[in-house]
């Protein structure tokens, strides 16, 4: 027999140099780390086989430029949040098609669609969010006011101030302690100290509720536009109490979206157009309240400066870009109709920039683009302009 061969390490020669060789791999493996290898998850071993199996096997290459296409999606340039308008588009959309059994009134359309906007917003932010710190602001007599809060308590404000309108139309009222005064801000504090915790996320859900009960009531009572609301220092005729419930819902979701850093727009531009138009209707009443307060110089027939009965005289407000218009905004009446003839002062200011001034965010010394004419006159019109914001 012949005797054991001596091995290599025995015999004290060198190994032999082993060159490393292609990585072979059966189909059914190759074909599970398609995934991997679209994903560039792949040692450098398996690519090199995974890549040269795909040049002779059609099936597999068809499925690895499939997997190839899917990777590509999941790295999209653009954000993939979504439009804060696309509910609105979506409706209209689908309203173009098939009309409503019960259409929204127009008028209350720019609620319907502001409610919405804040929802979305708020159906984005995180728990957290919710305590942000918030600053509401708005001008009284001759300088601005503020007044700090959260996120969830702005909801809680306008949650009572709305409530106002859900009171007038029947509605249950979420204020289960009476305010002395019904007025927003006296709601607003009542509210806020019966409240045995600071209002937290939880409030999204009555507020929320309150405004879909709110649109669908009107619907049902389309003709009751003019049912008095009661502001408590003031009343508005349904139409314009639900344009002023927009109004301040879209300031406040400004507010809320500065306050938790979230892209926030304007409001379309026919429903901007409308609230300008009720501020524009307002600035006579309040230039007539700052002038019984003594805030305002007295009218021109008060000074015998024109002749009693004449209509008086106008300021001719025009607003540029989106909502624009030109109203004639008569100073010596709140009864008086405005009249380009007797136009004496013209005040241009941009849309947005006039909504924030009639909110108080905006002081009236630094909110006209243009001003000619008697300054007087359009200082007062500002300062009244400025006076129709509230909390």
């Amino acid at each position: 027999m012949p005797l054991p061969r001596v091995s290599v390490e025995d015999g004290g020669l060198p190994l032999p140099e082993m060159k490393p060789g292609p990585l072979v791999l059966e189909h059914r493996v190759l074909k599970a780390l398609l995934g991997a290898w679209a994903l560039a998850a792949c040692s450098a071993e398996e690519t090199a086989a995974v890549e040269e199996h795909l040049g002779g096997c059609g099936p597999c290459a068809d499925e690895a430029l499939r997997l190839r296409e899917a990777v590509g999606l999941l790295h999209a340039e653009e954000s993939l949040d979504l439009d804060p308008a696309l509910r609105t588009r979506v409706l209209e959309g689908c309203l173009d098609r098939r009309a409503p059994r019960i259409p929204v009134p127009e008028w209350a359309v720019p609620y319907d669609a502001e409610t919405a906007r804040l929802d979305a917003l708020l159906q984005d932010i995180g728990e957290a969010d919710w305590h942000a710190p918030v600053l509401l602001r708005w001008f009284r007599g001759e300088g601005p006011v503020d007044r700090r809060t959260t996120v969830a308590g702005v909801i809680a404000h306008l949650l009572t101030v709305d409530a106002l309108v859900a009171l007038a139309l029947g509605l249950d009222d979420p204020l289960e302690v009476t305010a002395d005064r019904p007025t927003p801000e006296a709601r607003t504090e009542a509210y806020w100290r019966a409240s045995r915790f600071p209002p937290s996320r939880g409030v999204r859900g009555p507020w929320r509720e309150q405004s879909h009960g709110l649109v669908r009531m009107v619907s049902f009572t389309g003709g009751a536009g003019e049912l008095p609301v009661s502001y408590g220092d003031f009343e508005l005729p349904l139409r314009d109490a639900l344009l002023d419930r927009a109004f301040e819902t879209w300031i406040h979701a400004e507010d809320i979206a500065e306050a938790v850093d979230y892209p926030y727009p304007p409001p379309a531009p026919r429903h901007l157009h409308r609230m300008i138009d009720l501020g524009a209707r307002m600035l006579p009443t309040a230039l007539a309240g700052r002038r019984r307060a003594g805030l305002a110089a007295p009218p021109r027939q008060a000074r015998h400066l024109v002749p009693a009965g004449s209509p008086g005289r106008s300021l001719c407000l025009e607003i540029e870009g989106l909502g624009g218009g030109e109203w004639f905004i008569p100073l010596d009446s709140p009864a008086a109709v405005g009249s380009a003839e007797l136009t004496v002062a013209h005040v241009a200011l941009d849309g947005v920039e006039f909504c924030r001034l009639a909110a108080g965010h905006v002081s009236p010394e630094e909110a006209a683009v243009g001003q000619d004419g008697d300054r007087e006159a359009i200082r007062d019109v500002l300062f009244a302009a400025a006076s129709l914001s509230r909390m």
